[in-house]
């Protein structure tokens, strides 16, 4: 099943960790075209942000914990 694009990405999406962990290659693509560029309104951190709730940054789009995303180290 393919999802329906929304037009825009998320407005959060330039200063979002999740496009950092992307580009940096610690986050599946599946999050970014599911969420940052997909259905951006069901996005967790997207709402928390609007709210101005903190959450950390190792907080996928679903709403989960990935805490492999806190003990990267980059070279």
């Amino acid at each position: 099943m393919k999802m329906k694009v929304l037009p825009m990405d998320c407005k959060w999406y330039a200063v979002c960790p999740m496009k950092r962990f992307y580009e940096e290659g610690r986050l599946d693509k599946k999050w970014i075209e599911l969420y940052c560029k997909g259905d951006w309104e069901s996005c967790i951190r997207y709402w928390m942000e609007e709210k101005g709730d903190p959450h950390p940054d190792c907080m996928l789009p679903d709403g989960s914990i990935d805490e492999r995303l806190n003990k990267w180290v980059g070279m």
